[in-house]
């Protein structure tokens, strides 16, 4: 007998405008120039290092690519990640499903992040109207055009609206499609399907974001600097609106890791900056370096050559050069950092605030 799905159509969402925010993009947003605190002798080390790898790192056109989780932009650093594309000095950005959503949010309304304990009680975390509807909407239509997970979300808000596609142009693709390119054809089956539950008219969807100049998707897409998201069904609240259609947030989300992957594979000699991110950071990182292990052994060589710097806010006193620390090590509990250890290549673990390191980064790189 099938498992009976709960029911989104039947609940009732509220204008975000009502969600209090506790932060507000214009007044706690991060300029480039913003003092950091001192990161102490090892720590300037460690920045300075990092400096000098992607002086190498950029002549050799190798990837220079810096992973983050949501904090990052909730704690308002999006002009200083930036700053870091329109410089040059990164080439891949790559966030979780909840970055992606903070970013957008200050883009469309200028705050973010709510009272999760209260708003859960009350029946209300996650259940705001725009949030998962247009964010749902531009991986769906970003899914069916050949864009991927971030580079949706970052078209909406740069473009400041989505293109829908007629019920006909749909029906026509499907029919057109399914036998020359079934992906198209089950992409184009997927927006069908919302646009008759939505009944959403064709033509331009227009959809402001008067505070994008903060928004980092739209600076990377406008930039064409790749900007992937790594979600995970279920964990964000996109998955709460009934616009939200797993389908095509795997097809998108598929084409990210892929273009993570790929970069990857360009990592000898490369920078992989790691902030605030804990699990999803390592976990994509190591099957990404294993395949592209696989395809560089099959050439006759091997990815030997990267640097990774890990900065992350637990402390630790483990000497990461000599590799991973063994389970008995009271550092045990950054078990995920191990995951980098065994990577090979050069890693450099600091805790520090994500504000302070990035800070003192662009500054430092500034002084070249």
């Amino acid at each position: 007998m099938p498992f009976k799905e709960l029911d989104r159509h039947a609940m009732r969402f509220k204008p975000l405008r009502e969600r209090k925010n506790k932060v507000h993009i214009e007044q706690d947003h991060v300029p480039p120039t913003a003092k950091p605190k001192p990161l102490g002798d090892n720590g300037m080390k460690v920045v300075r290092e990092t400096v000098e790898r992607l002086v190498t790192a950029r002549e050799k056109k190798r990837s220079r690519m810096l992973t983050f989780g949501a904090h990052s932009i909730k704690n308002g650093l999006a002009p200083v990640f930036t700053k870091l594309i329109e410089d040059g000095w990164i080439t891949h950005l790559a966030t979780n499903g909840a970055g992606i959503i903070h970013d957008w949010e200050f883009a469309f309304q200028g705050h973010s992040s709510e009272d999760v304990r209260a708003n859960v009680t009350r029946g209300e975390f996650g259940v705001w109207d725009e949030t998962g509807f247009y964010i749902n909407l531009a991986i769906l239509i970003g899914a069916y055009q050949g864009l991927g997970y971030g580079e949706s979300v970052g078209a909406l808000v740069e473009k400041e609206g989505l293109q829908i596609p007629s019920e006909e142009t749909l029906k026509y693709t499907i029919t057109e499609s399914l036998d020359t390119d079934p992906e198209q054809a089950a992409s184009a089956a997927d927006v069908l399907k919302q646009v008759r539950a939505f009944e959403l008219e064709p033509g331009w969807m227009k959809v402001a974001h008067p505070y994008k100049k903060f928004g980092l998707q739209s600076a990377a897409y406008r930039l064409k600097v790749p900007f992937t998201g790594h979600p995970m069904i279920g964990h964000d609240i996109i998955y709460v609106h009934p616009m939200n259609h797993c389908a095509a947030i795997g097809r998108a989300a598929q084409r990210d890791f892929l273009a993570y992957a790929n970069n990857v594979s360009n990592l000898n000699d490369g920078v992989y900056i790691s902030i605030g991110s804990a699990v999803m950071s390592p976990m994509i990182f190591e099957k990404s370096l294993s395949m592209s292990q696989n395809l560089a052994i099959q050439q006759d060589w091997h990815i030997d050559t990267h640097y990774m710097v890990i900065v992350d806010l637990a402390e630790s006193h483990w000497d990461w050069s000599q590799g991973e620390p063994p389970d008995t090590n009271p550092d045990y509990y950054l078990r995920y950092n191990k995951t980098f250890a065994r990577m090979g290549g050069t890693m450099r673990y600091m805790s520090a605030d994500n504000r302070d390191f990035l800070l003192t980064l662009v500054q430092e790189l500034d002084k070249l």
